[in-house]
């Protein structure tokens, strides 16, 4: 037995020594010296390691550590312990009396596990997994060393306490018993100022509802948190855990009760933490961000990039890109709160779209909690006082509201709550704060969020032909509190809904990448295999930098074809930006300075007269938004007027008529002359402003369709796809100039000539392998000018011929054209 003691002090020394070793070298992929400056200088205990350097480093050492983490753990934390004592300044950081730990991230093979596929084969072992907390105990500190004095004698004594919870020890447990008596039999008194204490924490842990299989629970297991790792997470929040699977005492029986001792936990996204899992924003998202904000229709390409899956419903897109944006909060100094997150409701026929909006702000805001109204109570959205199973103690649990702090709350179904249930919301949606009278406890807790709503109209159908107050089962002090309430009707308009069912085939059409046609599509298609340390995500995010979105014809022919359509026009070209950049972006102007009004924004709010006082503030607080969205310092009175359209939106379906910068056809001379006296006086200024449309003699001189400029198509000035192109309006109207005719037509029959249809082939196969290399279709127009550059006027070819003669491919199976789309095959 002595032997086996001598052996195991033995190795241990020399995995210390070693684990040194690798602390202290200086190797171009990793150099943890920096990281132990930086957690001597934060003033933390736990040093993450990547154990992917330490298997580079030593193999046989990450191995033993996944396999016997109970003999090499102890190693590790005692070579960082040395280490911290080489290098620390003992003016600037005092390291008595703390425990230094060591966590472990990067790849663990088929050590990454669930709750589900967790086995008695894993026990004794590292594993991490994924889950989301639903349960966490009171933090409680628990005893390591008691420290005891003998009047008699006037010796201490002491005595160390193992259990088998203990994170980093493989001897057995000690008694939990304090001594009363030395071992002469004099008594003893306890000290418990000298007794070192640890914190100790139990949560659970639930495998994800989307990776459990169908029809089944999800499983959960106890997860024990000791010392600097208590605290780190909150019931909702999704996190990647790395630990210890130990398996503790049954009593009597002979099945074991099993848990996990946490070793390091990454938080995948925080559900009550305040933005404590935030996107880290690189140098190039600022970059793009801020040249994105400064193109004038920013806020446009926002709001058009929200549920792109969703057709329509233009104005309640711009409110909820509004809402999380945000506005400012004021707390003035005789304590009044004037709250700036913006609440918002939608009332209207079913099968409108409402609760998919939802849904999308529960997907895109960074702080979201959905509930329902039927499902819901008062004291659930707000707070409840419950008693701890432990002590009996009377303890509060935060509602809904209250763990949205900082957040958005979705409520679908808002008017089947009933109205002793809705009553509890009244405070939270104006004074943003929960007061607690009951039990004994006087509190109050903050819920500074914003409330989405959605509900349905009192007869099923909205009846236009009687006031809102009527159609809305909701008292008056309650829809006042909601900044806009959007009326969601579904109207009879046969080229609408014929527009809408297209839009919903083509989603039910869409594959997501990596999906072959004819299975089912699985939530996760991907399932990683290692927990992301503190910057792990740098290698991801530079992969694809762009914030747009790739153009899919499925996705995106919607947004492409909106606005009037002519027979000659071509749809216009679509950015949508991605969801991940347009959260970087709502991240980035949060964080901003709030915007500052100014006496034009003021003025334009003052003119406007709203209705009470609520409305004003309303204003104000989309106004703050608006100005969020340009990143700008200031709220002006282009914001102001945004505003005000949105307002007027909600509450008299009103739609201002923009002057449009329409081309004006002047057919005859006079009509030039007539436009040239200046009549028009009040719109001299718009005119000035924007570029004025060629006339129809201009027209034919562009020179965009002589030969010179058809054979060198690189004269012109390249557009960054970011910053835009400034002359946008000239070069859309150029755009959307009809190709001009070919000189030599399809003849009258329809057939075209063999060598118009080799060259016509030739050149698309040309232009699939060089310039559509890595994309799949392209509009026909846009193919037709490819097709045309280099050939002399007499051989262009026209929008009839190429129609035909894609045609003629597409039965040859070459290529395939569909609604004036070309799809590459």
């Amino acid at each position: 037995m002595l032997d086996n003691t001598e052996t195991d002090d033995v190795l241990m020394k020399d995995r210390t020594r070693l684990f040194e070793k690798f602390l202290e070298t200086d190797s171009p992929i990793y150099n943890y010296k920096d990281d132990i400056h930086r957690l001597l200088r934060t003033d933390q205990t736990r040093l993450i390691i990547n154990i992917d350097d330490l298997r580079d480093f030593d193999r046989e050492s990450a191995n033993g550590l996944l396999k016997l983490p109970a003999d090499y753990l102890p190693a590790f934390d005692a070579a960082l312990t040395q280490v911290i004592q080489h290098v620390y300044d003992a003016e600037k950081h005092d390291i008595t009396s703390k425990r230094y730990h060591v966590g472990f991230s990067g790849s663990f093979g088929d050590h990454n596990v669930s709750p589900r596929t967790l086995n008695a084969g894993h026990l004794g072992k590292m594993i991490s997994l994924e889950g989301i907390i639903t349960r966490c105990s009171l933090v409680r500190p628990k005893m390591l060393k008691s420290v005891h004095y003998c009047p008699e004698t006037g010796a201490f004594h002491s005595r160390e306490y193992r259990d088998g919870t203990s994170s980093n020890s493989n001897q057995p447990p000690t008694t939990s018993l304090l001594p009363q008596t030395d071992d002469e039999g004099h008594a003893l008194q306890t000290e418990f100022g000298f007794c070192v204490f640890q914190d100790h924490q139990r949560i659970s842990i639930q495998e994800m509802p989307e990776r459990a299989p169908a029809g089944q629970l999800p499983r959960s297991t106890d997860i024990i948190l000791d010392d600097d790792l208590v605290d780190k997470c909150k019931p909702g929040d999704r996190i990647q855990l790395v630990g210890v699977y130990r398996s503790v005492g049954g009593g009597s029986s002979g099945a074991f009760k099993s848990l996990i001792i946490a070793n390091n936990i990454n938080l995948l996204s925080s559900k009550i933490g305040g933005g404590i899992a935030q996107t880290p924003l690189t140098d190039t998202d600022i970059r793009t961000i801020n040249q994105l904000a400064k193109r004038k229709g920013i806020f446009n390409l926002l709001s058009e990039s929200l549920a792109p899956s969703i057709f329509g419903h233009e104005h309640i897109k711009r409110a909820i890109l509004l809402l999380l944006l945000g506005g400012a909060e004021k707390n003035l100094p005789n304590g009044t709160h004037i709250r700036g997150d913006i609440n918002l409701l939608m009332v209207g026929d079913p099968s409108t779209a409402k609760s998919q909006l939802l849904r999308f702000v529960l997907g895109t805001a960074p702080l979201a909690i959905a509930t329902t109204g039927r499902g819901s109570s008062g004291v659930g959205l707000t707070a409840a006082v419950t008693s701890d199973k432990e002590t009996g103690e009377r303890r509060l649990e935060a509602g809904a509201m209250v763990l949205a702090d900082r957040g958005v709350v979705c409520i679908d179904e808002f008017d089947k709550m009933s109205d002793i249930d809705r009553v509890a919301i009244h405070e939270v949606m104006e004074q943003q704060t929960v007061t607690i009278a009951k039990a004994g406890i006087h509190t109050s807790l903050n819920a500074r969020c914003s409330v989405v709503a959605a509900a349905n109209p009192i007869y099923g159908q909205y009846d236009i032909h009687k006031d809102p107050h009527k159609n809305i089962a909701l008292p008056d002090s309650l829809l006042s509190r909601f900044d806009l309430l959007f009326i969601v009707t579904d109207d009879v308009d046969e080229e609408r809904d014929r527009t809408i069912a297209d839009h919903v085939l083509r989603m039910h059409r869409y594959l997501p990448p990596g999906v072959e046609e004819g299975t089912p599509c699985h939530d996760n298609l991907s399932q990683p295999l290692s927990v992301d340390g503190p910057g792990n995500n740098a290698d991801n995010e530079a992969v694809d930098t762009s914030p747009f979105e790739k153009y899919d014809p499925l996705l995106h022919m919607t947004a492409a074809r909106k606005g009037p359509q002519t027979r000659k026009s071509k749809p216009k070209k679509v950015e949508i930006l991605s969801i991940p950049f347009v959260k970087k972006y709502i991240q980035y102007a949060k964080s901003k300075p709030a915007p500052v009004l100014t006496k034009g924004a003021a003025d334009h709010i003052v003119e406007t007269s709203p209705l009470t006082a609520r409305t004003l503030e309303t204003l104000i607080r989309l106004a703050t938004a608006h100005a969020k969205a340009r990143l700008s310092a200031k709220v002006e009175q282009a914001d102001a007027t945004q505003a005000e359209e949105i307002m007027r939106f909600a509450l008299f379906r009103e739609v201002p008529k923009r002057q449009r910068r329409k081309k004006r056809k002047l057919n005859s001379g006079a009509a030039v002359r007539k436009g040239s006296d200046g009549s028009g006086d009040d719109e001299s200024e718009e005119d000035s402003e924007d570029e004025q449309e060629p006339t129809s003699t201009e027209r034919m001189t562009t020179p965009r369709f002589t030969p010179r400029s058809a054979a060198a198509p690189a004269a012109q000035p390249p557009v960054d796809p970011i910053w835009g192109d400034e002359s946008q309006d000239v070069s859309m109207a150029v755009d959307e100039l009809p190709p001009p005719a070919a000189t030599t037509a399809p003849t009258p029959d329809g057939t075209i000539r063999p060598e118009r249809l080799q060259l016509f082939r030739s050149r698309v196969s040309k232009i699939f392998a060089t310039r559509m290399q890595d994309e799949e279709t392209i509009f026909l127009t846009d193919l037709l000018e490819l097709v045309n550059e280099g050939l002399s006027t007499d051989t262009l070819y026209g929008t009839a011929e190429a129609t035909r003669i894609c045609e003629i491919m597409g039965e040859n199976d070459e290529l395939m054209i569909s609604e004036g789309i070309v799809y590459k095959l």
